[in-house]
């Protein structure tokens, strides 16, 4: 064999070679790995928190601010679907709201009038199991929203008002984060972390659906 042909034969021999090790990794990168009794459905713990939400019975309200923040509630927890026929919690409020007027500066011959303000609405909340009358979670959340305050009368009113409305609708969404956050705590006690059997996986899914944790007997 001549030294020309033996050249030919090394470089078709490492195109060979350099073409299975492609073929090789190109198959190892369509490769994945994940937990042999891992979920596949990302959106098994957002199904679960917007079931929960839904079993959540908001009780009436005191107050107009009060009733606000209460609409708002029931169409957050429920997605538009009214309070639950037969609830699994119950959420007691006490809403306040207050307005304040930014600071004026006042001289003998001036005065001047504020122009500005804020109002505060505060909520008080406590949540229960209705079947058992145990406390789930409690807690105070507020926010505060600013207004223009105008030189007519009805329409500084009409502004704080909005201005309450506004605040309602703000700490609805805020105590909508809270309460979900509360309930997955509640309801995931004693749930293990790692599933590593087919029956760690079964309690699970059942706890998703139910809302209640089995422990291994």
């Amino acid at each position: 064999m001549s030294s020309s042909e033996a050249g030919r034969m090394r470089n078709r021999g490492g195109l060979l070679a350099a073409a299975a090790l492609a073929a090789v990794l190109a198959i190892g990168a369509g490769c994945t790995a994940r937990p042999l009794y891992g979920e596949v459905s990302p959106t098994a713990g957002s199904a679960m928190a917007t079931a929960q939400l839904a079993s959540v019975e908001i009780k009436p309200a005191h107050n107009r601010v009060g009733q606000e923040l209460r609409n708002h509630l029931i169409f957050l927890f429920g997605g538009g679907a009214g309070q639950p026929a037969n609830p699994a919690y119950s959420m007691d409020l006490n809403v306040t709201a207050y307005a304040s007027n930014a600071t004026s500066v006042s001289t003998p011959q001036v005065k001047l009038e504020p122009t500005a303000g804020f109002v505060a609405v505060q909520g008080t909340y406590r949540l229960t199991d209705t079947a058992t009358g145990k406390l789930v979670s409690s807690g105070t959340r507020s926010v505060q929203a600013a207004y223009d305050i105008p030189a007519q009368n009805f329409a500084a009113q009409r502004a704080v008002r909005d201005a309450e409305n506004r605040g309602a609708r703000e700490l609805a969404e805020l105590l909508r984060l809270v309460v979900a956050q509360e309930l997955a705590k509640a309801t995931s006690r004693g749930v293990p972390d790692i599933v590593t059997s087919p029956e760690d996986l079964d309690r699970r899914r059942a706890m998703e659906e139910t809302g209640v944790f089995r422990p291994r007997g």
